[in-house]
């Protein structure tokens, strides 16, 4: 699962790719949690590391499937 989260006064969005089991609905929870009180958003990526984000920052939280198709440069059909 992917999660982009917008920071406010950022150009930037932060994305984190979380593990495949990972349940969306317990993330959303503890985002929402996160948001509702005054506190630090923490999310653990699948390579194990941690991100922290100040929830008076999080613009926006946007949740998709892992592996989004992006495609980059030019191609053929």
């Amino acid at each position: 699962m992917e999660i982009r989260i917008g920071i406010v006064q950022s150009m930037r969005e932060l994305e984190v790719e979380l593990p495949d089991d990972a349940d969306q609905e317990q993330v959303m929870a503890g985002v929402e949690a996160a948001l509702t009180g005054d506190q630090v958003l923490w999310l653990t990526d699948r390579k194990g590391r941690r991100v922290g984000v100040p929830a008076a920052r999080v613009a926006y939280v946007e949740f998709g499937p892992s592996g989004s198709e992006r495609v980059v440069g030019f191609g053929t059909a």
